[in-house]
């Protein structure tokens, strides 16, 4: 990690806000700084990846060590026990995703930790690295608040139209005052669900 180059955020502002939440971290008690990349050499929106430590018990205590710092850090906790590990992840507010490593057993015998984790984020990866997202059917991208302002929808993948939508029903309306799409003689030629049925 000290030899990867410093990257470019997406704006100068989530820039800001990454450096405030890791100051933040180097400021807390108990929280050590194991490893930090090289520092940015320009622009105003190059980050450096910075990984910190701290214990089960500090982490449980400062409720400031569970909030979000969107962009290349990790905070490791380190618990003395299973049932300080989940008590951490109930601990968790809502989150985007939620990433466990190791093996598949290890998925069989931590069961409790998944079902606590579904609670908490809109979407679990196992062995692999968030944000990693896909435009298809089966993409979440969203979760809890505070991940997203409403969790029961995703900014990305097919299901995303959710956000930017909400239904009006046109109860007993004569055929002339419905809009285009909802006219029987389907003027637009759309695919449509009528009664229960996709048809055109």
């Amino acid at each position: 990690m000290s030899a990867t180059p410093a990257g470019t955020m997406l704006t100068a502002d989530l820039c800001k806000s990454y450096r405030q939440g890791v100051e933040q971290f180097v400021k807390a008690n108990g929280v050590t700084r194991v490893a930090e990349g090289k520092s940015p050499t320009t622009g105003q929106a190059e980050a450096s990846a910075e990984l910190f430590v701290t214990s089960g018990d500090t982490f449980l205590k400062n409720h400031e060590l569970m909030n979000e710092v969107f962009g290349p850090s990790t905070l490791v906790i380190q618990c003395t026990s299973r049932e300080q590990m989940l008590e951490a992840a109930r601990a968790l507010e809502g989150q985007l995703t939620a990433t466990v490593h190791g093996t598949p057993q290890d998925l069989a015998a931590n069961r409790e930790l998944i079902s606590i984790l579904e609670t908490k984020a809109g979407r679990l990866v196992f062995n692999g690295f968030p944000t990693g997202v896909e435009v298809c059917h089966a993409m979440t991208h969203g979760g809890p608040y505070p991940a997203t302002a409403d969790g029961r929808s995703t900014s990305v993948g097919t299901r995303a139209i959710e956000r930017f939508v909400r239904p009006v029903c046109y109860q007993n309306f004569p055929e002339a005052s419905l809009p285009d799409e909802l006219k029987d003689a389907n003027p637009l030629g759309l695919w449509r669900l009528v009664d229960g049925e996709i048809k055109r």
